[in-house]
């Protein structure tokens, strides 16, 4: 009974083969310790198994040299049993080190003062004096000198005792994550102190070290104090004559042998176990440089040759061991340095590649277990906060910090990165660092591997004591969901646009100092220098979070700014918006974090005034410049369905209807946006902002119809109703300024009555048009009925029948014209599909037109261009009504499809550019004729639509002119991608287009009149 008991609590305890562990408590050399009594302390153990069988050897030890009273002294201490069973649970090296060293087990749980989480306390001064003291050296000496004669043996075994008291408080510490930062510093101080231990024995060992001085300096996880328990030391060495009787020649020469016997005492072959190496390749010239130099060499070689990864390497210096004086003057000297490396040409570019290349001589076999140099590693980590800090620390002090997480709070402190991503970032690299510690403590082998086989995965696992992680398993996910965050955060913070434009900012860019801001925003285009100071200085004054993150922003996007055609505009705009977002968290975040939205925003504010204007009333709309899909227009089934939920929850007219018009305006804002920044063509937009009218139309119309209804006293509508589009709106055409184009119809329902109905009809039609004009918040959008059957003598609305009997009998030519770009838009769909069955026969007439109607139609034409075109303007530059102009184009495309539609149905088409397409393709038109009046009418559109964007104006006869005010043309010139110097191009690029396309025009439209007169 008592072998199953003790195997029952033994597998509770976490051992593995409990039966054989069981007989092993039984061990003659545990007599007397009543280990049975302490099985709750293997619970947390890493390998209860291992920890057993190393307790019988220590314990075997211990007789042996006399010292099994101070083991059963440390077995009846709670703190101390727990960290002895947690060192030998974990570590075979370091349990094997007790084990032929039990002499130490009184210093390894030697009492004394322990930090928050338990880790012993200590700092570099303590290591450096019990170092020395362990090699015979005095620690008051200037240059102490070892006189134990077994120096490097007794150096060694002094540190492993050091390095164990420190693991095994952290193996057993209740927040090892909490604790990391202490137990890499302390390692770090072990490792200066064994430094100085070995710099004593060197100096014992090389005739004449004292003449003279010689600093180690840190560099890495060393200068950072942020050591794994296994890591090479990252030093550099700098040397100096003490006195007149060696040059400077002998004096790197004994410097250079007291660095190689330093080495020596730390890895060459001895009785105790190599440390690590000392690895000097971050010294100038790597390798291949002398391994030892003088300041001033040192100095003059950072200052001509030095890389800009050298001064990523000297971010992290510190000086660690020898005269530290003299280490004090090589960072006093070269610490200014490392600050301007990032205003070297291409330094982030050259950095990321740096990156990059580390992450492609990880070998395909270790990519997902690469814990330090793969993707979503430490090297993430660490790589993203030193860019931040070289290229921010130039203008911040506060960010020259030397600790990955105490940058990590500086940035986060200082707002160049998120709380939230800092937190992320804090937390990942903690448990990181945590679990290569528990990887590397197993045989204190230097390892960055996570492991694969199952043991080892759990023992890590064990030893881990973080929440949700206690097996292999679960290890293998979080190490996985960790990686995947790091990449993350890297890949988004790391490859920010906002950085190579950082990084090439002077300190008189970065500074934001009003005199030289004031010379440089003239040089770069600002016409008001002193205004822009003004909007600076609002943006930028101040202690707060969003003070800080705009001075971050500023100096860069004020060159992007300067890219566009009015700076001074687009900064005037950012500092509205800003104003209006005031501390809303997402607004900076997005500009700072959100990949190019910063560069895309001030690009569209200084480009654009309708933008400028409309922006900062929808400050929503910066959140689409992050991923380009955003700005992609809406699908009117998208449209459909978002206006169906919006209108669900509203009971007024005015209310229904205003939801479609705020929806037009935030489907014009997003594709103004996205045309600005090529990512919508002018066709997609010329439909999108088709779109965008449909939607108003169909919320008004449902509107109308509610207000009606509730005007007559009737429960419901009495007809169907349909909204008919014509004009460019009817051809998915229409331009941000132009007038939404409609027509009527409505059909009794059966029992109604039919002059209830028309009266009911009509009410609606006129509450649509009032609905969509009247002043709200959004933007009208007029709805014209002109082309009504009779035009604007003509009833509002007619019923289906109405309107076949009209079109049958008394339509004129120019009415048939004009349904040849009708398309239901709103309303009843099975009432707008028989309107337009009714209408085919009279716009696509099977034999064409008879002489008489086109040469009503010819006169017309004739008529717009001589009376319509505003007086003073240039017949040539009015893009609407001019020679060329989209008027010449789409009358041309008309009365070829009243002519030939009725023979070709691929002329049925609502678009203009369809029907010159459908025209070449049928032979109707030469391929140079539909070139040429398609390039005309693209032109004249967009350059409609550009001064609708580039200046704002939605009303006036300007909307229609080719601008002539070179201001006004230069900020469509920069829309359409030219140069400022090239604005007049724009001019005679669109003179030259629309005289090819008149003379098309001549050759059809005009050539049709002339064969009808001859015949």
């Amino acid at each position: 009974m008592r072998e199953q008991s003790y195997t029952s609590q033994l597998r509770k305890a976490g051992f593995v083969e409990p039966a054989r562990c069981a007989s092993l408590l039984d061990d003659p050399a545990l007599a007397g310790m009543e280990i049975g009594s302490f099985l709750a302390d293997f619970h947390e153990v890493a390998d209860p198994d291992q920890c057993l069988l190393a307790l019988i050897r220590l314990a075997e030890a211990c007789q042996e040299a006399e010292h099994s009273k101070a083991l059963a002294s440390l077995l009846g201490d709670s703190r101390s049993r727990r960290e002895l069973f947690g060192l030998l649970g974990m570590s075979t090296m370091l349990g094997d080190f007790l084990i032929s060293h039990p002499d130490r087990l009184k210093d390894v749980f030697a009492p004394g003062p322990r930090g928050a989480c338990g880790i012993p306390r200590g700092d570099q001064a303590d290591e450096r004096a019990s170092a020395l003291t362990a090699v015979g050296a005095n620690p008051s000496d200037a240059y102490p000198v070892s006189t134990e004669p077994d120096a490097i043996n007794a150096l060694r075994a002094h540190y492993f005792t050091r390095i164990a008291r420190v693991a095994a408080a952290d193996l057993t510490c209740p927040d090892p994550l909490e604790a990391m930062p202490e137990v890499s510093a302390r390692i770090t101080d072990i490792v200066g102190g064994a430094l100085e231990a070995g710099l004593a024995y060197a100096r014992s060992e090389v005739e004449g070290s004292e003449h003279v001085a010689l600093t180690v300096i840190a560099m890495g996880k060393t200068g950072a104090r942020e050591l794994n328990y296994v890591s090479d030391v990252d030093v550099v060495y700098v040397a100096s004559p003490t006195d007149d009787s060696v040059d400077e020649s002998q004096a790197m020469s004994l410097a250079a042998k007291l660095a190689a016997k330093l080495g020596q005492a730390v890895s060459a072959p001895a009785g105790e176990q190599a440390l690590w190496m000392l690895d000097a390749n971050l010294r100038p010239e790597g390798k291949d440089g002398p391994l030892v130099r003088t300041l001033e060499s040192h100095v003059a070689y950072y200052k001509r040759w030095a890389k800009g990864w050298e001064f990523q390497a000297l971010l992290k210096a510190r000086p660690a061991a020898g005269d530290m004086a003299l280490g004090q003057r090589y960072i006093d000297t070269l610490w200014p340095e490392v600050w301007e490396a990032a205003s070297r040409e291409h330094f982030v570019e050259d950095s990321r590649a740096m990156r990059r290349r580390v992450e492609a001589h990880v070998p395909h076999r270790e990519e997902g277990r690469q814990l330090k140099l793969g993707k979503g590693g430490l090297r993430d980590i660490e790589f993203t906060v030193q860019l931040l800090q070289l290229v921010h620390g130039r203008s911040d002090d506060t960010l020259r910090t030397r600790s990955t997480l105490d940058s990590v709070a500086a940035l986060r402190d200082g707002g160049y990165i998120a709380r939230k991503d800092a937190d992320l970032l804090d937390h990942d690299y903690r448990l990181l660092r945590t679990l290569e510690h528990r990887i590397q403590l197993q045989r204190l082998r230097r390892s960055h591997l996570v492991p694969s086989g199952e043991a080892e995965l759990r023992r890590v696992a064990r030893a881990m004591h973080c929440e949700g992680i206690t097996t292999g398993p679960e290890i293998d996910r979080v190490w996985q969901e960790t990686r995947s965050e790091v990449r993350r955060l890297h890949q988004a913070i790391y490859y920010r646009p906002l950085l190579p434009e950082a990084a090439k900012l002077s300190p008189d860019d970065i500074s934001l100092d009003q005199d030289a801001a004031k010379a440089r925003l003239a040089s770069m285009g600002y016409l008001d220098p002193g205004g822009a100071i003004n909007h600076i200085s609002a943006l930028t004054s101040g202690v707060s979070r969003t003070a800080s993150i705009q001075r971050q922003l500023l100096p860069v996007m004020l060159g992007w700014f300067a890219a566009g055609p009015e700076p001074d505009r687009g900064l005037l705009a950012f500092r509205v918006l800003s104003e209006k977002m005031g501390r809303t968290s997402w607004y900076l975040r997005t500009l700072r974090d959100g990949g190019a939205a910063a560069e895309r925003l001030c690009l569209l504010l200084s480009s654009s005034r309708y933008l400028a204007q409309n922006v900062p009333d929808l400050p929503e709309s910066v959140g689409w410049l992050v991923d380009k899909k955003d700005l992609q227009p809406r699908t009117r089934a998208e449209l459909d369905a978002e206006l169906a939920s919006t209108i669900a929850r509203r009971t007024s007219a005015e209310d229904i209807a205003n939801a479609g018009r705020y929806m037009r305006r935030r489907e014009l804002l997003r594709t103004a946006m996205g045309q600005v920044l090529g990512v919508v063509d002018a066709v997609a937009s010329r439909a999108a902002v088709s779109r965008a009218a449909e939607i108003a139309i169909s919320a008004g119309l449902t509107g109308a119809v509610r207000a009606a209804c509730e005007a007559a006293r009737i429960s419901g509508p009495v007809s169907r109703y349909s909204v008919i589009a014509m004009g460019r709106l009817g051809g998915a055409e229409m331009g941000y300024a132009s007038d939404a184009d409609v027509i009527f119809v409505h059909d009794p329902l059966a029992g109604a009555d039919e002059e209830e109905a028309q009266r009911v009809a009509v009410d609606v039609a006129t509450r649509l048009s009032r609905l969509m004009g009247s002043l709200s918040g959004e933007p009208q959008i007029p709805v014209d009925y002109d082309l009504r059957p009779e035009g604007r003598n003509g009833r509002l609305t007619r019923s289906l029948a109405a309107y076949a009997e009209y079109y049958e009998r008394w339509a004129d030519p120019w009415e048939y014209q004009a349904l040849l770009r009708a398309r239901p838009i709103a309303g009843d769909a099975e009432l707008g599909s028989e309107f337009i069955s009714l209408i085919d026969p009279y716009r696509y007439p099977q034999r064409g037109l008879d002489p008489a109607k086109i040469r009503e139609i010819q006169r017309i034409k004739a008529r717009v261009e001589t009376e319509r075109i505003p007086r003073g303007i240039s017949v040539q530059r009015h893009l609407k009504l001019g020679r060329g102009g989209l008027s010449d184009v789409e009358w041309t495309a008309q009365l070829l499809q009243l002519e030939k539609a009725g023979t070709y149905e691929s002329l049925r088409v609502t678009s203009t550019l369809e029907v010159l397409a459908a025209c070449e393709k049928a032979g109707i038109l030469t391929s140079e004729q539909a070139e040429h009046l398609s390039e005309a009418w693209n032109m004249a559109s967009l350059l409609r639509d550009m001064n609708f964007i580039g200046t704002g104006r939605s009303q006036g006869t300007k909307i229609d002119v080719l601008p002539h005010d070179l201001t006004d043309l230069g900020v469509v010139a920069a829309l359409l991608g030219f140069e400022s110097s090239q604005r007049l191009d724009v001019e005679e690029e669109y003179l030259r287009a629309a005289r090819r396309a008149r003379a098309v025009v001549e050759d059809v439209f005009y050539a049709q009149a002339r064969e009808v007169k001859e015949r």
